[in-house]
């Protein structure tokens, strides 16, 4: 059984939907990035593969090669929640607005953290035959 995929809860523009997150981001997007990356299960100091990395420049406009970090779990988050995109918007996204996108996952997260799916499996009853 297919999960319809939805759409992101916010858009990767909305940064004021959540003006907490904003300024995170905005103030200390690498510890904002960190923190993302600890709230979807991976270690904390994943995007220091960016950081580290020629992928800095995408965060400063010039994108000489993706940031592997965040693409990457931008990447999970999609597929982990059926939201709907592509690789190819999810490298967009994550070169030439990463701040951006680093906010758009962290309110991503907040809200399904809120929204928590539960998942019932029931075991059909036993089967008697005469």
């Amino acid at each position: 059984m297919a999960v319809p995929l939805t759409d992101w809860n916010t858009g990767l523009f909305d940064c004021c939907d959540d003006v907490k997150s904003c300024c995170y981001g905005f103030w200390c997007c690498p510890c904002l990035a960190c923190t993302v990356s600890g709230k979807f299960g991976e270690n904390r100091c994943l995007p220091l593969c960016d950081i580290c990395s020629p992928a800095i420049t995408a965060a400063c406009g010039l994108p000489l090669c993706v940031p592997p970090a965040a693409l990457a779990l931008r990447v999970g988050i999609r597929q982990r929640y059926g939201v709907k995109g592509s690789l190819c918007k999810d490298i967009m996204a994550s070169c030439f607005c990463e701040w951006c996108s680093w906010c758009q996952m962290h309110r991503e997260l907040k809200y399904r953290k809120k929204q928590k799916t539960v998942v019932v499996n029931v075991q059909p009853g036993p089967v008697m035959s005469r």
